[in-house]
């Protein structure tokens, strides 16, 4: 499936396993004000295979611990500019604010990866 957009935000982060339900809660409420803002497409994903014996796995670059679980998240946008607009506009809706303390309380956010992508492949 073809997904719409030229341009990603990615996230990796390790959720203590006990707390993901309470994670995937917040993070459906992150996505609605992403999605309002102008993202195209949002998802967030727990890890459920990560054996890997031929590269790095997704839990040695999350640096998770055993009684954590690695999500991987990602949102699409049209195009750089409208990532940044869309960014100003997020960073700055209060209920992203209200959600900031229940984050911190989830996950440990100095041990999360972010990047923007500009889409190579989209097939």
């Amino acid at each position: 499936m073809k997904l719409p957009g030229t341009y990603l935000d990615g996230f990796l982060l390790p959720v203590p396993t006990a707390k993901l339900e309470a994670y995937r809660q917040l993070a459906q409420q992150a996505a609605a004000i992403w999605l309002e803002h102008g993202a195209l497409h949002y998802v967030e994903a727990a890890a459920d295979d990560l054996s890997t014996e031929f590269c790095r796995s997704f839990a040695s670059a999350a640096d998770a611990r055993e009684d954590e679980t690695v999500v991987f998240a990602f949102a699409i946008f049209a195009d750089r500019s409208a990532r940044d607009a869309a960014n100003a506009k997020i960073m700055a809706d209060e209920r992203l604010q209200a959600l900031c303390p229940a984050s911190n309380a989830l996950f440990d956010s100095k041990r999360m990866a972010f990047g923007g992508f500009k889409t190579l492949v989209n097939e």
